[in-house]
């Protein structure tokens, strides 16, 4: 159980400081709106990798064909992050700074923010994949420390995460709204290149997607 452990908080670690979308949105939410708005937004990121967790968990090899055979979710989710990174760029500069939340309703929205930005990424699902193709057999496929190694996993990526999100927090005192603006034309450019990657992937030749690699790795064991 210890060793479990032991090799899931990096793999917390590392998915924490991996850059993408959810990175740089979560550094600009605790930046301008807060450390609990924050947070809120972080919960809703790791319900969905639970969700993926659980889906990769229980159906890997056959979603692993299916999303060789329909790289058009790439594309689907790719364009949800190019209009959303577009909408962004082009919002006007804000008379007023924010100021934070109030209300359980304006927490709960950036919860699902949280939530429907990691989960159109279907890249975050094929990471999920692989991490179950992976630990999966290390662990001897036992229910008990599967749980016990995704969920060391996921704490250890909300400890960093927090980190993050307090070290955000210091920024806010030298926010200005000429600074805010460009926070947010700069998360606009970052969630357009993201998307335009992810459209590239569903373009891309099956045989570079890497996920029929996978497949055979499954067919050896």
């Amino acid at each position: 159980m210890i060793e479990d452990i032991q090799a899931a908080i990096p793999l917390g670690f590392l998915l924490s400081i991996i850059i993408g979308p959810v990175f740089f949105v979560l550094l600009e939410t605790g930046a301008t709106k807060g450390f609990r708005a924050a947070l809120c937004f972080d919960l809703g990121v790791i319900i969905a990798d639970g969700l993926f967790i659980l889906i990769a968990y229980f159906s890997s090899f056959q979603l692993l064909e299916n999303l060789s055979n329909q790289p058009g979710l790439y594309v689907f989710g790719g364009v949800i992050l190019l209009v959303y990174g577009i909408t962004t760029f082009l919002k006007k500069q804000q008379k007023k700074l924010e100021t934070p939340l109030k209300g359980s309703k304006g927490y709960l929205n950036l919860m699902v923010k949280g939530f429907l930005l990691n989960f159109i990424n279907i890249g975050v699902l094929v990471f999920w994949l692989g991490v179950v193709i992976v630990v999966g057999p290390s662990v001897n496929n036992d229910p008990k420390r599967i749980i016990l190694f995704f969920t060391t996993m996921i704490v250890s990526y909300l400890f960093i995460d927090i980190i993050k999100i307090l070290l955000a927090k210091q920024l806010k005192r030298k926010l200005t709204l000429e600074r805010t603006h460009y926070i947010k034309k700069g998360l606009g450019i970052v969630l357009i290149v993201c998307g335009l990657v992810l459209i590239v992937k569903g373009f891309l030749p099956k045989d570079q997607l890497n996920i029929e690699k996978g497949i055979e790795i499954i067919r050896e064991q």
